[in-house]
Formats: C-alpha cells, structure tokens, sequence
C-alpha cells in the first residue's frame, strides 16, 4: 500500500480531490478518499490534517475526533499489512456541503504552491519502508490523543500540523519533513501532558 504512487505535490492531491463527487451538492468522505485513492497512506494523512488545520472546518468541535478516527483507522491497518484501506460506512457518508468545501480548498491553494516549493526527495530513509511503518506508530500515537486536545487549546492545530508534515514527507519522499513531524509530535504530546498533569 504505501509503495503506491499517487500525485507527489500538495497541488496534484488538491486537484484530485476537488474533482470529488463533482455532481453532487454536498461532498462525502467516501467521495474525496476515492478521488485520491485507498492503497496510499499519505493522502489519508494529509486530508486529516488540512481538515484539522483548516479555520472553516477544522474549528468545528468534533471534527478533530473525527479526523483522528481516520488517521485511528489508517495506521492500525497499515501497520497490520493490508493492500486497501477500509472505513466504516458511518464514517465515509459524512459530508460537507459543495460551497464550504470549495472555499477550504481555494484558501489551501496558495500554501499548496508555496509548500510544493519547499518539497524534495531527500532523507528517503525516513520515508521509504520499512520506515513509513514507525510514521504510522506516531500518527496512531497522535490520534489517540487528538479527542483530548480539543479541550486544550491550539494542541489540535500542532496534531493536525504534524500529520500534515508526516502526509507531505511520504508523499513527496521528503525526510526533512518527516523529521519536522517527529519533532512537532514530541513538543505537542508534551504540551497535552503538561496541560493534563498540571
């Protein structure tokens, strides 16, 4: 699965997932996932964390949860071997409506062609198997603690920053990105533990 390869720059991924349910009024998951495709780990990252970060979306309370039940779902089945990613139904019929969702994508557009020019092939050891098995331990790690974090504030921003940097880094084969990910995770999860600790 995660030897697949789909689009490799944050652009290509947004233009497949603007094609998603063209004809529709509104826009599922099922519809977007199946625009990029399940046999790739990285857009499944990537759509979790643009959507955590997003501010027309992402600030809705429940959509973090939510997200983290994608990335939840994602990692345990790669990490268990399988070709295809599979979702509930409950979770793939959810959907937001056609204007909401074009107006998150048209605000990712510029970020798209200023971060596409930051990314390079490099550091592949930190991307190429079996390496994209420990992202899909952290991004399981971050998922868990993602329904918590919505009660700490800008926590979920710095989770769905960090799965966007680990979505970037095994789409483009980028390991710098990989390692800004590791980083971020660590400082977030540190955060959490404060704020819940204290």
């Amino acid at each position: 699965m995660a030897a697949e390869r789909g689009p490799t720059s944050l652009s290509a991924l947004l233009e497949r997932v603007r094609q998603a349910g063209s004809r529709e009024t509104s826009v599922s998951l099922g519809a977007i996932l199946e625009a990029v495709g399940r046999r790739s780990f990285a857009p499944f990252l990537l759509l979790a964390g643009l959507v955590t970060l997003a501010p027309l979306v992402g600030d809705v309370p429940g959509v973090p949860t939510l997200m983290a039940s994608l990335v939840l779902l994602a990692s345990s089945q790669l990490l268990a071997g399988r070709r295809s990613i599979w979702l509930p139904h409950w979770l793939l019929r959810r959907r937001v409506s056609r204007p909401r969702f074009h107006r998150v994508l048209a605000w990712l557009e510029r970020p798209a062609a200023w971060t596409d020019r930051l990314l390079h092939q490099r550091l592949t050891v930190l991307t190429r198997p079996p390496a994209h098995f420990a992202v899909a331990v952290i991004c399981l790690v971050i998922a868990l603690a993602m329904p918590p974090m919505e009660f700490i504030p800008f926590s979920a921003n710095g989770a769905g920053l960090a799965l966007t940097l680990f979505g970037l880094a095994l789409l483009a084969d980028d390991g710098l990105f990989a390692l800004a990910g590791y980083l971020l995770t660590g400082g977030t999860l540190a955060i959490v533990v404060v704020s819940v600790m204290g």
